[in-house]
């Protein structure tokens, strides 16, 4: 007796839909945590730059800044003094660098998960 089994690959579909959405998700957490790291390095006066940071993630694209007039400025310049101890220039691309690891294993837990089953 011949038996027929017809098989669908929907692997793209649950990619673009699930997977995506979780990817999206540890990018936002990846980020957050970034963002917390930085918060500690900004510059601090009145505070203004530290509450000016926040995460923006669109799909699978997203970025940390800061809004306010002067945060280039207060992050490029190595040559101001910052009196408070481990505040200072450089304050979102040093955490960039430094959790680098830490972002990428943020980002894989969910998919692990998934994909774990």
């Amino acid at each position: 007796m011949t038996q027929y089994t017809r098989l669908s690959w929907q692997g793209d579909r649950l990619w673009l839909s699930r997977g995506r959405r979780l990817a999206s998700d540890g990018l936002r957490r990846a980020l957050e945590h970034t963002l917390g790291v930085s918060k500690r390095q900004v510059p601090l006066d009145e505070g203004t730059l530290e509450r000016s940071g926040k995460v923006d993630v669109d799909g699978l694209d997203g970025s940390i800044s800061y809004d306010t007039v002067y945060a280039v400025v207060q992050h490029e310049r190595l040559d101001f003094v910052h009196p408070i101890p481990g505040r200072k220039a450089k304050y979102l691309e040093d955490p960039m660098v430094s959790e680098r690891d830490t972002m990428l294993r943020l980002m894989a837990v969910s998919l692990r998960r998934w994909l774990r089953g």
